[in-house]
């Protein structure tokens, strides 16, 4: 028997039929976030968005985690590799995370003050599970359904089947499109990067703060236009004005606070 000098390469069959990415408009996610009616869903998603946090990480978010910047008048929250009590679930990479906020995410966070000592989204004392729950299908449903009245066309496929991971995808391409850096989207993105994220220096973590706030819609992001093949789903050229979406908001974290 002689052995092989080399391991032979093995080709391994793509998945051609993979479900794609479904990067919101900002007139999409206002339609959107407008029939998630009850909080704190409607809040966990407004943070989602403008985070790229993953919904486990936003599911177990805790006030532990937080710490202040005083350098910056800010805070930031640091979510450790392996977060769950059960120890099932944790950042992807396997790396402490940063997470910055910028103004609507800070506003999500500041309303979530006061409701429970240990976890920042919880319902009726206990914490979520998921985000992909009755409430955000029947949002979801609801907004697929007046699509057509609000844009003058069906509504794509992805919309009507929106993943909750698509919030994460949203915000990158978000930062993309505002020219944020490669390496700080990385980080913003919880990419692994080789660096240690609570090591950051205030500097550095308000140039992240900065990159964040390029997307907050009151600072005029850019529209994202997506471009893809005729018999995909896609999401057309659109855009809102920063009052439109603002109003969303502010009608989201004005509603009564639920413990």
């Amino acid at each position: 028997m002689s052995w092989l000098e080399t391991v032979p390469l093995i080709e391994m069959d793509r998945n051609n039929h993979a479900r794609k990415p479904y990067p919101l408009s900002w007139e999409e996610q206002a339609l959107l976030f407008g029939e998630l009616h009850y909080d704190p869903n409607s809040q966990m998603a407004l943070l989602k968005v403008n985070t790229g946090m993953r919904e486990q990480e936003v599911c177990n978010l805790r006030w532990d985690w937080e710490i202040e910047i005083p350098e910056l008048n800010a805070s930031v929250f640091i979510i450790p590799a392996l977060f769950s009590e059960d120890g099932m679930h944790g950042v992807k990479n396997r790396e402490d995370r940063l997470v910055v906020l910028n103004a609507v995410a800070r506003s999500v966070i500041d309303a979530r003050r006061g409701i429970n000592p240990d976890y920042v989204f919880t319902r009726r004392g206990k914490k979520l599970g998921c985000m992909n729950n009755t409430a955000w299908q029947g949002g979801r449903k609801r907004a697929a359904k007046k699509y057509k009245e609000r844009f003058a066309k069906e509504a794509p496929w992805g919309f009507e089947h929106l993943r909750i991971h698509d919030l994460k995808h949203t915000f990158g391409r978000r930062l993309r499109a505002a020219r944020v850096p490669f390496e700080t989207r990385q980080v913003l993105l919880g990419h692994k990067n080789g660096s240690i994220t609570t090591h950051y220096s205030a500097t550095e973590i308000g140039e992240l703060i900065e990159g964040v706030d390029r997307i907050d819609a009151s600072r005029s992001t850019p529209v994202l236009t997506m471009l893809r093949a005729p018999n995909a789903t896609t999401v057309a050229k659109a855009n809102v004005t920063a009052e439109a979406l603002q109003s969303v908001a502010e009608n989201k974290l004005g509603h009564s606070k639920v413990a």
